[in-house]
């Protein structure tokens, strides 16, 4: 529709720009890729050389980048628009969130977080079986979520088979009264099953401290869903009050690694095609994303100010322990706080202008027709 003859596919992630690594994308070759799960240009950590990067954009003649990705890789697309503008180049840098961890700020949802909920329905579900067929059955499965337990809680909502949800915004203690052992014991005897979900990033800190790091700079986390489940293990071994029989199911690359659903699909359409409108009416520097149900252009800056996260004061956390009917595991003085921190975070947004310059888009709502191809 805009006359655009020549896209160019970067292969594997940042580093794919100085090592030339390209494929032509045409209609043909992207025919069918909405079927299939992965990416076809293949993603990496690390690698994010800046200078390189926009040199290599410069070289080929590029004045298009959109770049696809989740939170680390939306703070390179700003770094790469800052150098860009730095250097005074005519070239539009445009992100669309792609993470299925829902942890980008500011957007109602990102690109594959549907899916993910849906897909994790079944590793519960297999969950929900394995524990109802023995005695004492616990069901305990891992779902992703590093920072953000978004996935394990619509997961857990949309189920209503899991007793116990655990994620990293809300810190849960083992032993003792009113802990995780103790909930488990009751359930068990109660009605002689329970499932658990519990999210990657969940109860870190009750771990020894990794300080190991990736190419991409995030924190190794250690595998809580092993760890935990040698925990139950060993507790009602010592106790010697029951036998339990525990499954562990981690279905995480299962999840990652399926085609988008119907919602995504549609949803992938508008944020492409909204991207593309926002670039050729003159905007860089920003996010295609729904806000409150409207398409919207976000400026770099804002969807990098911090992360996404569940907050644990909110009505949706409550509608989740009451679907489970889990303890809090947290003190009303952490409640406070909590309530306390998120005000105060909300009053900051409010106070934060939206458009810094007149390069950088601002929240605004994509007014063009999108209905074309």
């Amino acid at each position: 529709m805009y006359g655009v003859t020549r896209v160019l596919g970067i292969e594997g992630g940042y580093k794919g720009f100085y090592a030339r690594n390209t494929i032509p994308l045409t209609p043909k070759v992207v025919n069918d890729i909405h079927k299939r799960g992965g990416t076809i240009l293949g993603t990496s950590r690390g690698g994010h050389d800046t200078s390189k990067i926009v040199h290599s954009i410069q070289d080929r003649g590029i004045n298009q980048v959109y770049i696809i990705g989740g939170d680390g890789t939306q703070k390179g697309a700003s770094v790469i628009f800052e150098e860009i503008r730095r250097r005074g180049l005519k070239v539009v840098v445009a992100g669309i969130p792609k993470t299925i961890d829902n942890d980008i700020p500011v957007i109602d949802r990102s690109f594959g977080f549907d899916t993910a909920v849906e897909e994790a329905q079944r590793a519960i579900n297999a969950a929900h079986v394995e524990a109802e067929s023995v005695e004492n059955g616990i069901g305990l499965v891992k779902l992703m979520g590093r920072y953000s337990g978004f996935i394990a809680m619509y997961a857990t909502l949309a189920s209503r088979d899991v007793d116990c949800c655990l994620i990293p915004e809300s810190p849960f203690y083992l032993d003792g009264k009113g802990g995780l052992y103790e909930y488990i014991e009751k359930q068990l005897k109660e009605n002689g099953h329970m499932v658990i979900v519990i999210a990657e990033g969940a109860g870190q800190e009750l771990l020894s401290e990794s300080m190991q790091q990736d190419a991409s700079g995030n924190k190794l986390l250690q595998d809580v869903g092993l760890w935990i489940s040698q925990g139950i293990k060993d507790y009602f071994s010592k106790q010697k009050k029951m036998t339990i029989n525990l499954k562990y199911i981690d279905p995480t690359y299962m999840i990652r690694a399926v085609p988008g659903n119907a919602a995504d699909n549609v949803y992938c359409t508008l944020l492409a095609q909204s991207v593309v409108h926002g670039a050729m009416a003159g905007y860089t520097g920003f996010t295609s994303g729904l806000v409150n149900g409207r398409q919207t252009y976000i400026p770099f800056y804002r969807i990098n100010e911090k992360q996404h996260k569940v907050v644990i004061t909110d009505r949706m956390w409550a509608r989740l322990l009451s679907s489970t009917n889990q303890p809090s595991f947290i003190s009303n003085k952490e409640v406070i706080e909590d309530r306390k921190e998120h005000i105060s975070g909300e009053e900051k947004n409010e106070e934060t202008q939206l458009l810094d310059d007149e390069n950088c888009a601002d929240v605004v709502p994509e007014n063009v027709d999108d209905s074309h191809p």
